[in-house]
């Protein structure tokens, strides 16, 4: 069992589980608030935050910003992290091994964070947090209760950016985590230490 940031920060530096850990430049364990009511998850690096060992930095991270800023929230003020912590080759989805050998970081994460709630970011993030039966075009914008944390899927920001189209809806969703958020009670803050 995980106890401290340090220790999950380690345990991703050290990591060789997957072949990928050898091809990159960074890991990218997320960052963010380590009080946040708000965790973000999403499927994995791509070719910004490997070399900036940064989650959410290129094109689909800029939306991403915008996105929460449209509901009030700065990326300091939540979580930002993803399914696995290297970036797999060509961008391509995690496969079932990799989101599998990352997946204790992630459960880490989220228990020394203990959010009130979890937005997730497109298919693999569904796929691997709530069930590989589901499918984020009929998924998105309905809560899932989980554990007392309210889990939110919604269209990973660079689907946005392949098809505009989809931004309404994102929006819908995100007017949604937002009344959310203002209707729980303001969570309690704890000395977790550094989240990264």
């Amino acid at each position: 069992m995980v106890t401290s940031w340090a220790q999950v920060n380690a345990d991703i530096a050290g990591c060789a589980k997957c072949e990928i850990s050898a091809g990159i430049t960074n890991k990218v364990p997320g960052q963010g608030n380590p009080d946040a009511r708000l965790m973000i998850i999403g499927e994995g690096p791509g070719a910004q935050e490997d070399r900036q060992g940064l989650a959410f930095v290129g094109a689909a991270g800029q939306l991403l910003t915008q996105m929460l800023q449209a509901i009030g929230l700065s990326r300091e003020e939540v979580f930002i992290s993803n399914i696995v912590k290297c970036r797999p080759p060509g961008n391509r989805a995690p496969t079932d091994e990799e989101a599998n050998n990352c997946l204790p970081y992630l459960r880490a994460q989220t228990a020394l964070i203990r959010p009130q709630a979890i937005l997730l970011l497109g298919a693999t993030a569904l796929k691997y947090i709530l069930g590989p039966e589901l499918r984020i075009t009929k998924a998105r914008g309905q809560f899932v209760p989980s554990k007392g944390v309210y889990i939110l899927p919604t269209f990973h920001p660079a689907a946005l950016l392949r098809d505009p189209g989809k931004k309404r809806d994102a929006w819908e969703d995100l007017k949604q985590l937002r009344d959310k958020l203002s209707w729980l009670p303001e969570k309690e803050k704890k000395n977790n230490g550094m989240a990264t």
